[in-house]
């Protein structure tokens, strides 16, 4: 299991967890913390915590280095896996922080596959960053996402993973990777490849689709592959996923007299209201109205 807060985050309170909703290689949690010491730890994954709201005071020390910041929304504290905390101490207590979480083998691959070097060169500091505007993004994503889950929101998030790793290297490695793979002109995927990828995820739209899964049905890397997929579509593959998503729904909805809780789970939602919320986002009207409005 990923992540290493409960052991931790001893004095503090969890409010939000991705760890139901099946994400792969990244864990969402949203905490609040009260002041005091914290036990010293060696961490297993990459954390990167992003306070969201209120101002706080944080005194730590990792890997040799001693830090003693005043955080705000926006203040974002590094620790990479496998760098001792030796010290930290919440100072003020801390209203709401978003903490991620990215295991070791998933981020070495993505060293691999961004940027083509041996993982061992691209080593990330312990470090807190007063503000970056990408990171700050991410969160806000997966943020809305723990909030209100969206129609491809295990890609989105599997995405999301990916390009904040490989920004984490390009950013925060003591020796910084040459530019990364993500940088270069994407190509469009060719026309048999997507179509077979095209085929899977209609064959699949019921289910829960994750972009590795994908790009092994086009045979390519994940990085790779969402680039040139959105090269191709003019979307990344989430967001055309939860249009298609959202148009079979529409066609049940026209063309079937099934329960409305049937059409949720056809469309690869978890939940009828989950579906409902993210077809109204869609549409501006609920998936009873869009029917009435249809038979009429």
């Amino acid at each position: 299991m990923l992540g290493h807060s409960v052991d931790k985050y001893v004095n503090s309170t969890m409010h939000q967890t991705s760890n139901a909703q099946g994400w792969r290689h990244i864990l969402a949690e949203r905490w609040s913390h009260a002041a005091g010491e914290l036990p010293r730890l060696v961490p297993r994954d990459t954390e990167v915590a992003i306070q969201l709201g209120g101002h706080t005071r944080v005194d730590r020390m990792g890997g040799g280095r001693r830090e003693n910041t005043v955080g705000r929304p926006g203040t974002i504290w590094l620790c990479p896996a496998g760098i001792e905390e030796e010290y930290i101490n919440v100072v003020e207590p801390m209203a709401d922080c978003l903490h991620l979480f990215l295991p070791a083998q998933p981020f070495a691959d993505t060293v691999q596959r961004e940027f083509d070097i041996d993982p061992a060169r691209a080593v990330l500091r312990y470090q807190t960053i007063e503000h970056d505007p990408f990171v700050a993004l991410v969160a806000q994503q997966i943020v809305a996402e723990l909030d209100q889950e969206s129609g491809a929101g295990r890609l989105l998030v599997e995405s999301l993973s990916v390009a904040l790793s490989a920004h984490l290297l390009r950013h925060y490695a003591d020796q910084s990777p040459a530019r990364p793979l993500a940088e270069k002109a994407a190509r469009p995927m060719d026309s048999r490849r997507l179509a077979r990828v095209l085929d899977a995820i209609e064959a699949r739209l019921e289910l829960e689709l994750s972009v590795a899964e994908l790009a092994e049905v086009a045979c390519m890397s994940v990085g790779h592959f969402t680039r040139s997929f959105r090269a191709a579509t003019g979307q990344p593959p989430h967001a055309f996923i939860a249009e298609r998503r959202i148009a079979r729904a529409k066609a049940w909805l026209r063309e079937r007299e099934c329960p409305i809780e049937e059409i949720a789970y056809a469309a690869g939602f978890s939940t009828p209201a989950s579906f409902s919320k993210a077809f109204r986002r869609a549409t501006g009207c609920t998936p009873s109205e869009f029917r009435a409005r249809s038979a009429a």
